[in-house]
């Protein structure tokens, strides 16, 4: 298996201070760019916290090779 990279970002701000959620960019070895979606999680701690467990188990839901 080929090693692999997760790459991901975190900021915490108030809830009610965001207008817009858009699209991060990674640039490749190889000239392309590849596109990475931010995703929004608002509540308490403790929500925010159960919903980044779901989120991360849901997207290794869909690599089950890995």
């Amino acid at each position: 298996m080929a090693n692999l990279a997760l790459v991901y970002g975190m900021r915490l701000l108030p809830a009610d201070e965001i207008k817009t959620v858009g699209e991060g960019t990674v640039n490749l070895q190889n000239g392309n760019q590849a596109g990475v979606t931010l995703h929004l999680l608002e509540g308490t701690r403790e929500q925010i916290e159960a919903q980044l467990r779901q989120s991360i188990d849901a997207f290794f839901d869909f690599f089950p090779e890995i």
